[in-house]
This record gives C-alpha cells, sequence and structure tokens, in this order.
C-alpha cells in the first residue's frame, strides 16, 4: 500500500452581512467570510490538502475564484468534487486532521455537527476526521477578529 500526506491552509477576512460557514455548517455569529465561494475556510483547507496529498495542485487550481460558477457555491460541493478527482487517481481518504483557528465564535460545540457533516461529503468514517479548535491568544489578525483561519492534513492511501 503506498500512502501520501498532504497539508492545507487557508484564511478569509471577517465582515458583517455574510453568513459563518465552518466545516459545511452555519455557526451563529455576527460576521461571515469573505470569499468568492461561501469561504468555508475548514473546508478550503481540507480541499488542499487532500490534493496536494495526490499532487494535483490546490483548490485554486481547479476551482478558481475568477469563474462565475463557483461564485457563493457551498464548499460541500468543492469538497465532494476533490475527493472524486483523488479517487479518480486511485486514492482513498485515510484520515483528516485540522485545526480552526478563530477567536469567536467558539467552535468547539460545533465540532461533532462539523464531523457528521464532513464524514458523509467525503464518504468516510467520522472517526477519520479529527478537527480541533483553537484561538491565538488575542494576537495578529486572528486575536483581533479579523479573520478565521484553518490549517488541515490529509493521509491518502493506494492499494
Amino acid at each position: 500500500m503506498k500512502v501520501r500526506i498532504g497539508l492545507g491552509f487557508d484564511v478569509h477576512k471577517l465582515v458583517e452581512g455574510r453568513d459563518l460557514w465552518m466545516g459545511g455548517v452555519k455557526i451563529p455569529h455576527t460576521l461571515g467570510l469573505l470569499g468568492h465561494s461561501d469561504a468555508d475556510v475548514l473546508i478550503h483547507a481540507i480541499c488542499d490538502a487532500i490534493l496536494g496529498a495526490a499532487n494535483m495542485r490546490d483548490i485554486g487550481f481547479h476551482f478558481p475564484d475568477t469563474a462565475g460558477e463557483y461564485k457563493d457555491i457551498d464548499s460541500k460541493i468543492l469538497l465532494r468534487k476533490t475527493v472524486a478527482l483523488v479517487r479518480g487517481k486511485g486514492y482513498e481518504i485515510g484520515n483528516i486532521d485540522a485545526t480552526i483557528c478563530a477567536e469567536r465564535p467558539k467552535m468547539n460545540p460545533h465540532i461533532p455537527e462539523m464531523q457528521r457533516v464532513l464524514s458523509g461529503v467525503m464518504g468516510i468514517d467520522i472517526d477519520d476526521i479529527s478537527i480541533k479548535a483553537t484561538t491565538t491568544e488575542k494576537l495578529g489578525f486572528t486575536g483581533r477578529e479579523e479573520g478565521i483561519s484553518a490549517y488541515a492534513v490529509a493521509l491518502l492511501e493506494k492499494n
């Protein structure tokens, strides 16, 4: 069996007038993330990790923010397409390990629902999706609540 790992990262600015989507779940908050799509940084980081592990470039290469078809798209659709791309190369997802960096709102109460949603979208066991949340102790753009970032690592397996 061949295994490969990939790392993903994404960041978006917090703004008024947008919904806050994280891991495919709408999170109640006064601000949302600004982006061409729904700006779900967790899903975007996971997509990049999966694509990177398969040596298939990044999310912007496959789903460019210059393409109108992706304007305001639900990132779960992008994740589903990403998984199909790597499965097309013979890979299966072994596991995902991700971290959300946000000062507010608190993400921990929403993590079980994110795992449930992402498990369904990717077609993998919920136990193969680890999501953690942290703050930056009020430091940097995250600490000033100007944006939210996420990191993800994906393990792919090929028989």
